[in-house]
């Protein structure tokens, strides 16, 4: 079957885009922030918009590219219409179930790489698909978002994870390498099975490690340009995994807990967002066919994201709601900054007399 051409993709990220807007604003009207009135209604779903409509999308659309079937864009379609269902304030169960068919056409995209080539990293990342639907399953089944956040947080975390591990197959790494992480693939697997924050946090702590100690990062950052800058973003985003391991094992995974929003964003922002900032000169191209140059400038939106992050986790640490409330707005900024500063340099690289 033929593939969608670039064009046809571009109105999918832009859904992508306005549930990470609508988003973001979710999450500052629960802090209190003034925003506009779709976002202040939405502010209950900030975390489906951002995992399973915003994430959801993008990873989805990746895959679809990846598969090279039409058929495999419905599901960023999906997702990008839950997001936008979330939203326009309809009935709640359209956007579960929109978010529901784009995790199944994720398995399913899933699958074409699987049958191609029956790997550890294509299992992995199958799986991590799986762990969308079930968050997506509880989250309609119960009504309890907090029930399907490890699951959600799981399909981030599995699908970058797998897609590291794929990239060790070019270094000398050990056999025990891969057997460790699919031992970590399935501690995590089980925490979120038997709900143990615990078991949980030991995961991430374990696959924080495997990250630092066998990512192909930990020669590139004595590169340069984009490979340095990428590797930048990868190994402060293993910190920020790591973090939040450590954060877990003092139990801030528990609702309720008052670390839990520490927790919760220093994988959200901290470690995915890393990825994204490093990826994005990578992935974008690859879905848009528009070029994004390498600039020394890509390094102030990474070193915000950690900066500002560091002033929220440390006001939930602290108890300090003010520093929290302001970090959070500083936080969205952030990504406001990065956006910007990727149009300027695809406008930058235009060709002249281009319209």
């Amino acid at each position: 079957m033929a593939d969608l051409k670039p064009g046809g993709r571009l109105p999918l990220l832009f859904f992508g885009m306005l549930s990470l807007l609508g988003g973001v604003m979710a999450g500052l009207a629960r802090l209190g922030w003034e925003v506009p009135a779709s976002a202040m209604q939405a502010a209950g779903v900030h975390g489906p918009l951002m995992i399973a409509a915003f994430f959801g999308t993008v990873i989805s659309l990746e895959r679809a590219v990846a598969a090279g079937r039409n058929w495999a864009y419905l599901a960023p379609l999906a997702a990008g219409a839950s997001g936008i269902v979330l939203l326009a304030g309809a009935p709640l169960l359209v956007g579960q179930i929109l978010g529901s068919l784009g995790a199944l056409g994720l398995i399913a995209a899933s699958a074409v790489a699987l049958r191609r080539q029956v790997a550890a990293f294509t299992v992995v990342l199958t799986l991590a698909a799986g762990c969308w639907l079930v968050g997506n399953l509880l989250w309609l089944v119960t009504g309890d978002v907090s029930a399907a956040v490890p699951w959600w947080l799981l399909f981030l975390v599995l699908t970058i994870a797998g897609e590291r591990l794929e990239l060790t197959r070019f270094l000398p790494t050990p056999p025990l390498a891969q057997k460790l992480f699919i031992c970590i693939a399935g501690v995590l697997l089980v925490s979120a099975v038997a709900a143990s924050y615990p078991l949980f946090s030991i995961g991430l702590l374990a696959l924080a490690l495997w990250l630092l100690r066998y990512d192909i990062a930990r020669r590139n950052i004595a590169t340069e340009g984009l490979t340095r800058f990428i590797a930048a973003c990868l190994l402060s985003g293993y910190a920020w995994l790591l973090a939040a391991g450590l954060l877990g094992m003092a139990g801030a995974f528990v609702p309720g807990h008052p670390w839990r929003d520490a927790a919760l964003h220093a994988i959200g922002l901290g470690f995915v967002f890393s990825m994204v900032f490093g990826h994005a000169p990578i992935i974008f191209p690859a879905v848009t066919r528009i070029r994004i140059p390498y600039h020394p400038a890509l390094y102030l939106p990474l070193a915000l994201l950690h900066l500002t992050l560091v002033l929220r986790v440390f006001g939930s640490l602290a108890g300090n709601f003010d520093l929290r409330h302001n970090a959070a707005l500083l936080n969205g900024l952030v990504l406001i900054v990065f956006i910007a500063t990727i149009v300027t340099l695809v406008r930058r690289n235009k060709p002249r007399g281009a319209r």
